[in-house]
């Protein structure tokens, strides 16, 4: 039974033996990487990003058709929290992610809402009514004057608005096994019986957990994987 999981976190043990036994034993394996996993940036968007390391907020991560709505954080390398673990294993290189950063508000609405309610206070004083304060400053700088935001044109803040909820990044990459939660790919599950995780070439032979290509959210999927593929192989011995 190959029970000896995944590439993610070696400095925990993992190791590669259970996916080169598997093809020693001529089962077919589906492409591997780190999932569940920060993402790192460059440029422009990690110098804005490294300021703010270690802040937080709750944003929805898009990529492609799939969303999470949790928590988000900063760091010195780029992105984190589980909004972005989550989406980290969707994302591919040379794909964008979106943030809307202002989950349930209407951005246009409140902008130009404030602007007849408050026209003499300054534009990063309004953004910290819904955004930490940080934040709110560090984006006002890449593009706004520091001036009242009753001196700011609608259109302005309409594209700012946009921008709040459709915030488009690309990651240069992940920060590898060595903080991926999983791995994402291994055994081919075609190749195992879904009843017990026997090989179908190799009666002999059971393949459980992560081992397996099977990925799931966070929340604990993951390990309740582990133990069910494990116990429905221990079952059948």
């Amino acid at each position: 039974m190959l029970a000896s999981g995944g590439l993610s976190i070696p400095k925990l043990g993992a190791t590669g033996f259970a996916h080169d036994t598997a093809r020693r034993f001529g089962l077919k394996l589906t492409q591997m990487r780190p999932a569940l996993v920060p993402l790192t940036f460059g440029g422009d968007d990690l110098a804005l990003m490294q300021p703010l390391a270690g802040l937080g907020l709750e944003v929805i991560a898009r990529c492609g058709k799939r969303a999470f709505r949790e928590g988000m954080l900063f760091t010195h390398r780029g992105l984190s929290g589980p909004a972005i673990l989550q989406i980290s294993s969707v994302w591919r290189e040379g794909l964008a992610i979106t943030l809307d950063l202002l989950p349930g508000v209407d951005a246009t609405a409140f902008l130009l809402g404030r602007k007849a309610a408050r026209p003499n206070a300054e534009l990063r004083t309004i953004l910290a009514e819904i955004l930490p304060q940080r934040l709110a400053q560090a984006l006002v700088q890449t593009g706004f004057a520091p001036v009242a935001i009753g001196n700011q044109p609608d259109r302005a803040l309409r594209r700012l608005a946009e921008q709040l909820k459709t915030w488009r990044l690309t990651p240069t990459g992940t920060e590898g096994y060595a903080k991926a939660e999983v791995t994402l790919g291994g055994v081919d599950t075609t190749g195992l019986s879904s009843r017990d995780m026997r090989a179908n070439d190799l009666p002999g032979l059971f393949v459980i957990g992560e081992a397996v290509d099977v990925t799931g959210w966070l929340g604990g999927y993951n390990f309740q994987w582990a133990w069910s593929s494990g116990w429905c192989a221990g079952m059948a011995v």
